[in-house]
């Protein structure tokens, strides 16, 4: 008896090692979250740094320094798919002591909807809080930093020592997108149709280019009556083009006529001193390429516009960002590209030939953000060393020799239409170069930015065609919230001559904050995207590469009764009219009399610590829009926009269903 117990306790001991062993041959990851791509997980605004503070100082919470952790800047929204993986989550937390003192931070561990760590209020100099969180089971996890909305600027706050414990095997993943692409608009019919903007301005004496937008089988040929003197159509391809030296208002009647049949539109074109009555629409180079962009790919860009169809209907400016410059040559000292741009006038007027556009990018100061030759130096010849290039980020500021004039007519030269001059905005510098350009002897749109001060915006409007009136854009939801749903105090700013800008479409393919990825916005939010920013009359200015555009993206940047809510000659951004239980109503009136509506699903969006995260259990809302709380009393007849599609008759309401941060976007006409 005593022989077979002890041949138990040593089964049991040698079945007890070989688990004890198992065990611990199966090591848990460790993930710390600045040895993950984290640039890739971030949805908020503007982006996200490794190992440093948001402004690149040591990473230091009341007084202690910290070698590993994230440096983070306003609202952050850091979302992660776990899968059940996970088995903890460690981290101290704070606001940087280089942050905006006047800021109040929150910080949040959120998993499965339920909140399983909040900070106090903390202000700069408060001592690290610490988190240790169990995540068994949890399925999708959001990191959160919540800033005061008063107090956004240099908002730096720090998650410090921060790791998951990972099962073997396992990283925290992407959560994914997987909503259906559907396809909402009609194709364009085989009749002409003319989709232009209804109004063009130009400066009396400057080279003129307009391009004829129309869709429908080619070939097609292009007539104009009543264009001023000084203006010539090419009938195949209907650019309008010359120079009118009379100013004055022409009203021209443009025709479009192919095998199937013909169609006419009314352009009113003024010869004065405003340009951009309608918001530049096009494309830019940054979100595509950064600073890999060079001709070819620019070319290719142009080439792709055309041959994608978007210049049929309406899509103009082909723009390049930073990292095109090169080094001051010439008596004139004005900055050349560098070797990635060959034959610059070339390029400008290869493009031109296509009738679309070119613009360029410069700043004020020493060094663009990118780390290239500036509009300004220390050196009177205008070098750029160097010590300079390889210090770049000490040089963000107006050197003391200064270049506007010499840019501005080389820029002119070339054939530059548009300008983006991009710094921290002031406004002496924005005065200088909008001189340099009205003496350029070309009609070139001067944008600026970023994050222009609200405080001078009647100053922007009376200096720039466009400002940017926050940061750079990323592809969430986060950041298209706070970049255009915030928009409406801007709104009486905004007018022909002068447009508010919320940055590039984050449709498509886009390498906003990493590699490039589809944009993470749903299907939905797509949608409301291209929405808000036409209600808003914003720019249009695509962000991704042309030439990789899908049927669904092409398709969203194609509907012409869209566009031409972006483009209305009257230029009166909507407005926010009614915000009732998750649901904003924005209305802009229209030249004609009607009214675009937007209805919006935002679910509450930023009234939770939850509402920042997609959970995967998001539903649509049943909404009914009362007419006389928006001021539209009465019989409406209603057409969905995005379906072209007549809806009929409604009194006083109309009630539809809207999907998770999704859109229903109407034109209304009045019926009696």
């Amino acid at each position: 008896m005593k022989r077979k117990i002890n041949a138990l306790r040593i089964m049991l001991l040698v079945v007890a090692c070989t688990l004890w062993c198992a065990v611990g041959s199966a090591q848990n990851n460790i993930a710390r979250l600045d040895a993950l791509d984290i640039k890739s997980f971030s949805e908020g605004i503007p982006g996200i740094v490794t190992k440093t503070n948001a402004g690149g100082g040591p990473l230091k919470i009341g007084g202690h320094y910290f070698s590993s952790g994230i440096g983070t800047n306003g609202v952050s929204v850091l979302p992660f798919l776990l899968d059940g993986d996970a088995i903890s989550f460690t981290a101290g937390v704070g606001p940087d002591d280089e942050a905006n003192p006047l800021s109040t931070y929150k910080f949040y561990v959120i998993g499965d909807k339920k909140i399983l760590f909040e900070s106090k209020d903390m202000k700069v100099g408060d001592q690290p809080e610490k988190i240790q969180v169990n995540l068994s089971g949890i399925q999708r996890l959001g990191l959160l930093v919540m800033v005061d909305a008063a107090n956004l600027s240099r908002s730096y706050s720090d998650w410090v020592d921060a790791a998951f414990v990972m099962k073997p095997g396992y990283m925290p993943e992407h959560i994914p997108n997987t909503g259906e692409k559907y396809i909402l608009t009609p194709a364009s019919s085989a009749l002409p149709k003319i989709n232009s903007a209804k109004v063009f301005g130009a400066t009396a004496g400057n080279p003129f280019l307009f391009a004829v937008a129309a869709t429908g089988v080619r070939p097609m040929y292009f007539t104009a009556s009543n264009l001023p003197q000084g203006l010539n159509i090419d009938s195949a391809t209907g650019i309008i083009s010359g120079k009118v030296n009379n100013k004055g208002i022409y009203p021209v009647v443009l025709k479009a006529k192919n095998k199937w049949g013909e169609t006419t539109n009314i352009l009113k074109i003024k010869i004065g001193d405003t340009i951009a009555l309608t918001p530049p629409i096009g494309w830019n180079g940054w979100n595509s390429w950064a600073r890999e962009i060079d001709k070819d790919k620019v070319l290719a860009s142009a080439h792709a516009m055309v041959s994608k169809g978007l210049h049929n209907h309406g899509w103009t400016y082909i723009n390049i960002d930073d990292a095109w410059q090169g080094r001051r040559e010439g008596s004139d000292k004005a900055l050349q590209p560098n070797e990635k741009f060959p034959g610059f006038k070339d390029m400008a007027d290869s493009i031109h030939a296509l009738g679309l556009k070119l613009g360029v990018y410069s700043t004020p100061w020493i060094t663009s953000y990118a780390g290239y030759a500036g509009g300004s130096s220390n050196f009177e010849d205008g070098s750029y060393p160097d010590s300079v290039r390889d210090n770049k980020r000490q040089y963000r500021y107006t050197g003391k020799y200064r270049f506007e004039n010499a840019d501005a007519r080389q820029m002119a030269a070339w054939g530059v239409d548009y300008l983006k001059y991009d710094w921290r905005i002031d406004v002496q510098s924005a005065q200088r170069m909008q001189e340099a350009l009205r003496k350029s002897g070309r009609d070139i749109v001067f944008s600026i930015s970023n994050s222009a001060p609200f405080d001078s915006a009647a100053t922007w409007k009376k200096t720039a065609n466009v400002w940017r009136t926050g940061p750079d854009i990323r592809d969430s939801w986060t950041s298209l919230y706070y970049s255009a749903f915030l928009l409406d105090k801007w709104a009486p700013y905004a007018g022909p001559g002068h447009w508010n800008d919320a940055d590039m479409l984050i449709v498509g393919n886009v390498t906003t904050g990493s590699k490039m990825h589809p944009t993470r916005l749903t299907p939905d939010e797509q949608y409301s995207h291209v929405s808000i920013f036409s209600l808003l009359n914003l720019p249009l200015l695509i962000g991704c590469p042309i030439d990789q555009l899908d049927a669904f993206t092409l398709n969203l940047l194609t509907n012409d009764e869209v566009i031409e809510i972006d483009q209305d000659p009257l230029g009166k951004p909507a407005r926010l009219i009614i915000e009732d239980k998750g649901v904003q109503v924005w209305v802009k009136p229209m030249e004609d009399g009607s009214y675009a509506v937007g209805l919006f699903n935002l679910a509450g969006f930023g009234k939770t610590p939850q509402s920042f995260f997609r959970w995967g259990d998001e539903k649509p809302v049943s909404y009914q829009f009362d007419f006389s709380k928006a001021g539209l009393l009465g019989k409406w007849k209603l057409r969905n926009v995005w379906k072209q599609q007549d809806m009929g008759i409604f009194s006083n309401q109309f009630k539809t269903v809207i999907p998770h941060h999704g859109v229903v976007l109407l034109r209304m006409y009045k019926a009696g």
